[in-house]
């Protein structure tokens, strides 16, 4: 049987993931394209809506059960809902079970695999990794957080990143017609390059000091954010590139 995300209830797949994780070690954190272990907690945990920490403590509950380098939680017996999924799960080869995990953040390793290869080769790190730090980690913590934001406060948040409108959440201040523009960035690291797409461009000029630009920085050790009001008027300095793209297709009359 091919294991889709719809086999997962949502609250086993923190606890999946560390079992994943304790079972390939590092092996694992190499084919989600991780460069440590913290990296993996901070980025999986906040695209599945979960707390970095449970990851971990997931990933120590089964290492008594496998041979690794770690001890885990070895002083009690493990709790009942972890060595549910550990029966169910820990026959899974490494390639399908690498693939269950992608899927439950909608990860598709067909749609784009020619370009992902080319990508892979030529940075070393997986376009899994990436696109989950830079989309639904970044954006997961945003929610997690917009609250406690003081030029968010009392905004209900609507999230518009289906809709491509040039940001990725919409707040509103009761009823009033006017909205904040909230498009969200994640970077592995302290620093880094951010790119606007001609639409989010546009959006910003357009919205000035209703567009925020907000960055999650630093998901390898500890994340943090950075908030940019009408950032094309900030002390960030953004410039024009060019790529051109060829697409290669087969045509047939029939």
């Amino acid at each position: 049987m091919v294991l889709t995300p719809e086999h997962v209830k949502t609250r086993e797949r923190p606890i999946v993931v560390g079992l994943y994780l304790s079972k390939y070690d590092s092996v694992g954190l190499k084919r989600l394209g991780f460069e440590s272990f913290t990296e993996a907690f901070n980025v999986i945990g906040y695209a599945l809506r979960s707390r970095p920490a449970s990851i971990k403590n997931y990933r120590d509950e089964f290492d008594p059960l496998f041979p690794n380098r770690r001890k885990g939680w070895r002083k009690r017996p493990i709790r009942s809902n972890c060595l549910s999924v550990f029966e169910e799960y820990e026959n899974l080869d490494l390639e399908s079970f690498t693939g269950l995990i992608r899927s439950f953040v909608g990860y598709d390793e067909n749609a784009g695999s020619e370009v992902h290869a080319v990508e892979e080769r030529a940075d070393g790190e997986s376009h899994f990794a990436k696109r989950l730090i830079t989309g639904l980690a970044a954006e997961h913590y945003f929610e997690s957080v917009h609250a406690s934001i003081p030029e968010f406060k009392d905004h209900v948040l609507e999230n518009t990143t289906r809709l491509g409108c040039g940001f990725d959440f919409r707040l509103r201040l009761g009823d009033a017609g006017d909205f904040l523009a909230v498009e969200v960035k994640g970077l592995k690291e302290r620093s880094g390059g951010l790119l606007l797409t001609p639409r989010e461009y546009e959006v910003a000029t357009t919205l000035k000091d209703r567009f925020f630009l907000f960055v999650v920085k630093n998901f390898q050790e500890s994340p943090f954010h950075e908030i940019f009001r009408n950032p094309l008027d900030s002390r960030l300095q953004f410039r024009r590139t060019e790529r051109i793209t060829v697409h290669v297709s087969w045509l047939a009359n029939v």
